[in-house]
């Protein structure tokens, strides 16, 4: 859908990985890795979002560092339309505030860490859920969003946020009460 708007993948694919989890950073060779495309394409789209303001940089030894810039005047914009494109707003609007005592919603797997996919990954923490119903709204979010969702869910009493930070997770808290 996004692609008629703009017509350049690594672009999109940087929209992601920088606008759907802020704390992300990356350098250009793990970004060469991760979407394999060529160095120089990349190099292009991110000193044209870093010209723009939209990411910033740093050093960390020899490695030049990305980071979205929380404080541009359309972060939270283009924020709200990444979550639109991967149908986190939907989840959130329509199925997590209507199924329980629920306190805390994480996304987790490749989503999280700005990649593209089919999968939606989250972990629910709240006690008293309505499963029966939360089953019935995810499968019309699964329809309507054209994405597979899977969850875990963890009583507060249980909850412990080391149990889902794994080696290359990046937890993102998208819904709290």
């Amino acid at each position: 859908m996004i692609d008629t708007l703009i017509s350049s993948k690594t672009r999109i694919k940087l929209l992601l990985k920088f606008f759907l989890n802020s704390t992300t950073t990356a350098y250009l060779r793990s970004l060469e890795e991760e979407f394999g495309e060529s160095t120089n394409g990349i190099r292009l789209e991110l000193n044209k979002f870093e010209k723009a303001g939209f990411l910033d940089s740093f050093l960390e030894g020899n490695k030049k560092l990305f980071k979205v810039n929380t404080k541009h005047p359309l972060f939270k914009d283009i924020h709200s339309m990444v979550m639109k494109l991967v149908g986190l707003d939907h989840i959130v609007d329509y199925v997590l505030q209507r199924i329980g005592d629920l306190e805390k919603v994480y996304l987790v797997g490749e989503l999280s860490k700005g990649q593209d996919s089919g999968i939606i990954d989250l972990v629910l923490v709240g006690n008293n859920l309505n499963k029966t119903f939360l089953i019935e709204q995810i499968e019309k979010a699964e329809k309507k969003i054209d994405k597979k969702i899977r969850y875990v869910h963890y009583r507060s009493d249980e909850f412990d946020l080391t149990k889902i930070k794994e080696p290359g997770s990046f937890p993102l808290l998208i819904w709290s009460k």
